[in-house]
């Protein structure tokens, strides 16, 4: 089977699963697709339509042991670290097509064996390394030995000097016998060698006068390149963070660290893709709830939730949670009450995962924001045209729509616009910020003159925002302590919804 036959294959298979559907294999007219969910993704399996179906299940099965076996996180990034590892894990089960009879056991035993021509290929690299370091510690010890020696050979020369002039002028003395033309004649040989010295250094500036103060005159020199260089980059749009050192007392933490004993934050991430004529293709919301407990006397606790009774939403707790307790009461705590939820210092802001859900959907009236694009091309200009509508269930904050741009050699004429733009010329993008969409503008407008240009030059069009309402409307209703039976501790909830990828194509 060709590379090209295998990526239309799998190209095909999103579009054949259907959202709500609880079938487990989808037949096209010449092959058979049996997949799985796996958190966010799929276990997909190819076959053709004569393989025996139950076989296949079973394959997948396996398969579906195996990746918790090896990934450490069931999504993109935690299958990407650990490709390698699967697929020679996967090739132990299927060879040729045809599964193997092998477990989960064996599959990990068999990938695990050790080679003997791969230990002693290791240990002659180690040797070789080993031998190299230790040629480099003499090669650094003899030229730091060099260098100790020279600097000896420098001073020993300069006292021989200072030396020999000192019993040059002792020599040239006249020695009375009164004793007082050792004295004069001493005065006038020291004085003479120190006043030729002094002479010596008259001719030039002492370097302390000469020399500029360290870093300040090629540091004046440098700021000036260095800005020129810096707004020149900022002129093509890139952005200059400047190194500032950080004031005492000043934070490093853009978020700021919780303060209360126990800590809850829902996220929701929004992954959407609309279509540039209108309608919606992809309407995805994944949500986390985690925990973060500050002090080992508050960890004995259970977490009671209320969630907005949406139907299309589905809720995953973590394998450590009772799902029972869920299910029944809303209440989210350990199957064994009598262990703790790990805690943290303040400034871990990941906490630990609590519950997940997903809400996938098709209606339009879901998507908090929406834009329609109008390029149109009168002589030799091309006017775009975009607005955009926001719902009434956010009011969203800084938001930023990104237009992408043909080649242009100077920023496009902004005509009109409700809010800020700038304009990428590294990249070609022009960005148009609002601060904030409430009540007050739930519809806004911007208009750009450029070059002429195709249609499809301004798309995808990216938008990016956030917002402090879920689209679960979960909320924290109270915490249940399991010992000491006192008050309950004091926690607070943060709440918000952020865009993962949001276009319209």
């Amino acid at each position: 089977m060709t590379r090209i036959r295998i990526e239309g294959l799998l190209a095909a298979f999103p579009k054949l699963v259907g959202t709500g559907k609880q079938h487990t294999y989808v037949e096209t007219e010449n092959v058979r697709y049996v997949y799985q969910p796996i958190e966010a993704l799929y276990l997909l399996l190819v076959t053709n339509k004569q393989s025996n179906i139950l076989e296949d299940l079973e394959t997948l099965r396996l398969l579906s042991k195996l990746v918790p076996e090896y990934c450490y996180s069931l999504d993109e990034e935690g299958i990407c670290k650990t490709a390698f590892e699967l697929i020679f894990a996967f090739d132990e089960v299927i060879c040729l097509g045809h599964k193997e009879n092998v477990t989960v056991a064996q599959v990990k035993q068999y990938c695990e064996m050790e080679s003997h021509e791969e230990k002693l290929h290791k240990l002659v690299l180690q040797s070789k390394i080993n031998e190299t370091k230790d040629v480099m510690k003499r090669k650094a010890s003899e030229i730091d030995k060099s260098k100790i020696d020279k600097n000896k050979g420098d001073k020993g020369g300069f006292m021989s000097m200072g030396l020999g002039r000192i019993e040059a002028s002792f020599s040239d003395m006249s020695i009375s016998s009164t004793g007082s033309g050792v004295g004069g004649g001493s005065g006038a040989g020291v004085t003479t060698d120190v006043d030729t010295f002094s002479t010596k250094s008259k001719g030039r500036q002492p370097s302390s006068a000469t020399a500029p103060p360290k870093g300040l005159g090629m540091q004046l020199g440098k700021s000036q390149k260095t800005n020129q260089f810096l707004e020149s980059l900022k002129a093509e749009g890139e952005l200059i963070f400047e190194d500032v050192q950080p004031r005492a007392g000043q934070s490093r933490v853009a978020a700021p660290a919780p303060t209360d004993p126990i800590t809850l934050t829902a996220e929701e991430k929004l992954n959407v893709t609309l279509k540039r004529d209108g309608g919606i293709s992809n309407f995805d919301v994944q949500g986390t709830l985690s925990l973060q407990i500050l002090n080992q006397d508050d960890a004995h606790i259970q977490v009671q939730i209320e969630t907005g009774g949406n139907p299309g939403i589905l809720f995953k707790t973590h394998p450590n949670m009772s799902k029972e307790l869920f299910a029944n009461d809303n209440i989210l705590g350990l199957k064994d009450p009598s262990r703790p939820f790990p805690t943290g210092p303040a400034g871990d802001a990941a906490g630990v995962g609590l519950l997940k859900w997903r809400m996938q959907s098709a209606d339009e009236s879901m998507v908090p924001l929406t834009i329609n694009c109008w390029p149109s091309v009168s002589g030799n200009e091309t006017y775009v045209s975009i607005e955009y509508e926001a719902s009434t269930m956010f009011d969203l904050r800084n938001v930023v729509i990104s237009v992408p741009l043909p080649a242009l050699r100077e920023a496009p004429n902004v005509r009109q616009i409700d809010g800020e733009w700038r304009y990428d010329s590294r990249n070609c993008v022009l960005e148009w910020s609002i601060v904030l969409i409430d009540n007050s503008n739930r519809s806004g407008s911007m208009e750009f003159v450029t070059p002429p240009a195709d249609s499809s030059a301004f798309f995808p069009i990216s938008i990016r925002f956030s917002a402090a309402s879920l689209y679960s409307d979960l909320k924290v209703a109270n915490i249940i302590p399991l010992k000491g039976g006192g008050a309950p501790p004091k926690f607070s909830q943060r709440t918000n919804l952020i865009t993962e990828n949001y276009e319209v194509v």
